[in-house]
């Protein structure tokens, strides 16, 4: 869904959507695999800066939920996981800010993304905030034994005759120095 300057002015747009699995594209190793849930409302707000200089911002404010399927940090089986949140976002017109002189910026203008053209897509949104709210490390289960470094095969599923503990090569010069002192 686009939502538009014009359209903005006009009126303030609400939207409620149900996206069905795919339609956002994600990361490589991360799927949509469930129906993305949103609603919320999008005005245009208009910040004064003296004169007749008018920043048109676009405040963008709602909810979603869905489920992705990402890959587990240790074992890298599939792990569907559930997200969702709510967002309150502002987003300026491209070189708005753009200034001759480097200054600091505050906290809040952090906060603050940027579009370019007439308008800003829905489904950008909804991707920046999906990836937001993923976990840091995503996990099948907090006991997960993951991959045998040696041979590779998912220690969760089946075990391997790996030795336990490789010796590391760096350590080879004392390894010998020892067993000459013995």
């Amino acid at each position: 869904m686009f939502i538009s300057l014009q359209e903005l002015e006009a009126r303030e747009v609400g939207f409620s959507q149900q996206l069905a699995p795919g339609t956002v594209e994600l990361l490589p190793e991360l799927r949509q695999s469930g129906v993305l849930k949103t609603n919320g409302r999008a005005e245009l707000l208009a910040e004064h800066r003296g004169g007749k200089n008018i920043v048109k911002d676009i405040r963008v404010q709602g909810h979603f939920s869905t489920e992705v399927e990402a890959r587990c940090a240790r074992c890298v089986e599939s792990v569907p996981t559930k997200i969702g949140g709510d967002f309150d976002l502002l987003y300026r017109p491209l070189g708005v800010d753009a200034g001759k002189d480097e200054r600091s910026i505050s906290e809040a203008e952090t906060e603050i993304g940027y579009y370019s053209g007439d308008g800003i897509e829905l489904e950008d949104v909804l991707r920046e905030q999906i990836l937001l709210a993923l976990p840091a490390k995503i996990v099948c289960r907090e006991s997960c034994r993951g991959l045998c470094p040696r041979c590779g095969k998912n220690l969760n599923v089946e075990s391997c005759d790996c030795e336990e503990q490789l010796p590391d090569p760096r350590w080879a010069a004392l390894a010998d120095l020892k067993n000459k002192l013995k």
